[in-house]
């Protein structure tokens, strides 16, 4: 009996992937009940015709249909409603941070809870529409172009091994509006990743001094050198500055913005962990002020995966003690 009468006949309404296997079991009984004739026929593997072949059932068509693969029994949240709270409260204040820090902060809050577990919660109030991931404001920042002069760099016997040994210094362009640029600096202790942040109108020698004066005053320890990219910001007044100061200064060579990593690297979390999910007044004054706010977050509570999960102030505090001790 062809199969579109047949099929209604029974009055089934089976998908075109059941259709397409019962034509499989049609012509294998058609033709010998010959299984591997069968599978070159049609060009499919002998496991997958045997599979349904073992499923069919000819009073019930259906039983070609995909079944469900959810499991009988699933899973339960083995966690309390007072966890799941804690962890979507924690997420909304640091919308950007995954499981691995925010279970730091959540261990130091008195919760004993597993990284996978704060995962699990994070996933299931996704799921359920307890939490909401913020929309990107629409902020656009990224590193500005510009053709750096020849300049010797660091010394090759020059080492990075405590704190203010050597804090790498750099800007970027923040897109808040169209047609509007500030310009953001960062400066990034290589040995706590002690982070300090600022933002301006425009990158000049007379900004980068201003930057140069916060930097000073706001690592908490002695700065010894600096290490810049070859950009017109860094010289003139900056350098003098830094002469001044008796802070050695290192300017990286042309096209080469890897020996500056770190706070590469640090520009990157900046962006995405502050600019993209801020909301505030865009003017310079308020954007400060909200970057200190932020910098105190970055340096006193957000874990550091390099670090161990510590803070760049725990860091600092054990490094103080680990010197005393000896």
């Amino acid at each position: 009996m062809p199969k579109a009468k047949r099929l209604s006949g029974l009055g089934v309404e089976l998908s075109r992937e059941a259709k397409r296997r019962l034509e499989w079991v049609d012509w294998y009984r058609a033709h010998g009940r010959n299984a591997r004739k069968t599978c070159r026929h049609f060009s499919i593997s002998p496991d997958t015709f045997y599979r349904w072949l073992r499923r069919y059932d000819p009073n019930d068509l259906t039983s070609l249909e995909d079944r469900s693969r959810r499991p009988k029994v699933v899973r339960r949240p083995t966690w309390s409603p007072e966890l799941a709270e804690a962890v979507v409260e924690m997420r909304e204040r640091y919308p950007r941070w995954g499981k691995d820090k925010l279970v730091v902060l959540l261990r130091a809050a008195g919760w004993a809870v597993s990284t996978s577990m704060v995962g699990r919660v994070l996933k299931r109030a996704k799921q359920t529409g307890a939490l909401r991931e913020p929309p990107a404001v629409g902020i656009s920042a990224r590193k500005r172009s510009r053709i750096r002069p020849y300049a010797v760099r660091k010394p090759k016997e020059y080492r990075a091994t405590g704190p203010g040994d050597l804090v790498e210094v750099d800007t970027l362009d923040v897109r808040p509006l169209p047609g509007v640029v500030l310009k953001h600096y960062t400066g990034r202790d290589l040995a706590s990743r002690w982070d300090v942040v600022g933002v301006y109108t425009r990158a000049t020698a007379t900004t980068a001094t201003r930057f140069l004066d916060q930097l000073i005053d706001r690592m908490p320890f002695k700065v010894r050198a600096i290490q810049v990219d070859g950009g017109s910001e860094f010289a003139a007044e900056f350098e003098r500055e830094c002469e001044r100061r008796g802070v050695r200064l290192f300017v990286l060579p042309t096209r080469s913005p890897k020996l500056n990593g770190h706070v590469e690297r640090a520009q990157r979390t900046h962006t995405e962990e502050f600019y993209e999910i801020y909301d505030g007044d865009l003017q310079v004054g308020p954007l400060n002020r909200a970057l200190r706010q932020w910098e105190q977050v970055y340096n006193t509570v957000r874990p550091h995966q390099s670090l161990g999960y510590l803070t760049p102030s725990e860091y600092l505090k054990r490094t103080v003690l680990s010197s005393e001790r000896r």
